[in-house]
Parts: structure tokens; sequence; C-alpha cells
């Protein structure tokens, strides 16, 4: 498939133009004109390129790009990874928050219905838009909530047991979410999201709340394996690479 046609899908599909965004969200660098196989990574780090060429990837797609708020520059660690992409003809398609948001493969929704949930609504406005889900879920206690996504998400969870012992209503804004842990507060029991900010311990701890940390990497996976099934109902080949960072 040529690449201006997935990438005008991935456009649409994630109405990309729609999100002020600190990432340039859509196609970073063009490399070849025709797109055989698609490899998929949280990532653009010179580990996931090395593995994308090996696997004989045309294209990468990748949640964290290299290109946040323009370029200033380029040397160092930006420059090799350009380099990389440009001498090896390799394309990189960026879906930061445009994939966190999305209601129907977002990494947020995604994470919810893992644990049985069906969305309420959406919260957490961030660049004036809300990218949070929250729903309910069957009553269980924290504890186990806690065991069922290490499993699920293959994964170690760190968490601030400040509130219910058991929960119902939980929120989801996977990454970097603890800037709306006080709203999370007035819509569920428990928030999940993915790195520990200090700032977060003595908001839930005041609040009385519940804050599971799944890791930034492990709670923004889910949206890619989502996104790549549908570009593998195209006809295109995929791949996902696994470059986990510790949690």
């Amino acid at each position: 498939m040529e690449l201006l046609k997935i990438t005008e899908y991935l456009d649409e599909l994630l109405d990309v133009r729609s999100f002020r965004d600190a990432s340039s969200n859509g196609l970073q660098v063009e490399g070849r004109r025709n797109v055989d196989r698609v490899a998929f990574a949280v990532d653009a780090c010179l580990e996931t390129f090395h593995t994308a060429k090996e696997l004989d990837a045309d294209m990468i797609v990748v949640h964290h790009g290299l290109v946040w708020g323009g370029v200033r520059y380029i040397r160092g660690v930006f420059s090799k990874r350009v380099g990389f992409l440009l001498e090896n003809d390799l394309s990189l398609y960026v879906a930061h928050l445009p994939l966190d948001a999305h209601p129907e493969i977002g990494n947020n929704i995604q994470i919810l219905k893992m644990l049985g949930g069906e969305r309420e609504d959406f919260f957490a406005e961030y660049e004036g838009r809300k990218i949070g889900v929250w729903g309910k879920i069957e009553p269980i206690r924290l504890k186990e909530l806690k065991a069922k996504i290490e499993d699920l998400l293959e994964t170690k969870t760190f968490s601030l047991d400040f509130g219910k012992d058991e929960v119902e209503r939980i929120s989801v804004l996977s990454g970097s979410g603890s800037f709306a842990v006080e709203e999370a507060d007035q819509i569920s029991d428990c928030l999940i999201t993915g790195e520990f900010r200090h700032e977060a311990y003595h908001i839930a701890k005041e609040l009385q709340f519940n804050i599971i940390f799944a890791g930034h990497y492990a709670t923004e996976t889910l949206g890619l394996k989502a996104l790549m099934e549908k570009v593998e109902a195209l006809g295109v080949e995929c791949e996902f690479i696994e470059n986990p960072v510790p949690p």
C-alpha cells in the first residue's frame, strides 16, 4: 500500500488535526513510497528503529515520537535517530494524544475494557480535550485489582492505598496522569495511571483516594495494539515491537 494512503487513513481514524499537542502527530519522517510491513512501538528510539529494520518494516508507528514543540536543532541523540530513519528510508508516524483519547481504540478505553468496564464518560481535560475515561467494573478489592492489572499488562504496580478497600468505579488516564487526581476522586474510587509523580502522594492522602501506578510504558501499549489490528485489516503486515521501560 502507498505510504500516502496509510497516513491518510490513520489521520482520519485518529482525527489527528483536531488535537492541540506538543507532539507533532502524523507523519514525522517520510521514507519509501510503498509500505509492505508496519512496525508498532511505544517509543521512537534507536532500539525500536534497529528492530524495525531487522523485521524489514517500511514504516514505524509510535506513541512517543521525535518532534515535540518544533525542531530547534538537529544534533546529538535527535540527529542519530533521524539519521537512521533517513539512511534506511523508514517512515515514522506518531499518534500521541489522539491515541490516548480515541473512544474505540485509545489507550484509556482499552484499559477500561480490559478490566471489564464500560465507559460512563470522559474526564481529564488536557490541551482542550478530555483524554481520560471512567466507568464501572464489578466490585473488586483493591489488592485483587492490582494483581489483575499486573497480570494483564505484564507489569509491576505501585499504589497509594488511601481510599476504599473495595472499588467499583475506576478512572483511567495512561502515562503521566497524576494531574487529574482531584477530578478522578470526584467520579471514581481509584485512578489507574502510568508513572508516579511526587505531588500525587499528599493529594491522594488528603483526599483519602486510591491511585494505582502501572508504568508509563505498560499503560500505553494497548492502544497501539488495537490500532495495529486496524492497519492489518487493510491487508498490510504488522509487527509489535516490545521495548519495555521499567515502571
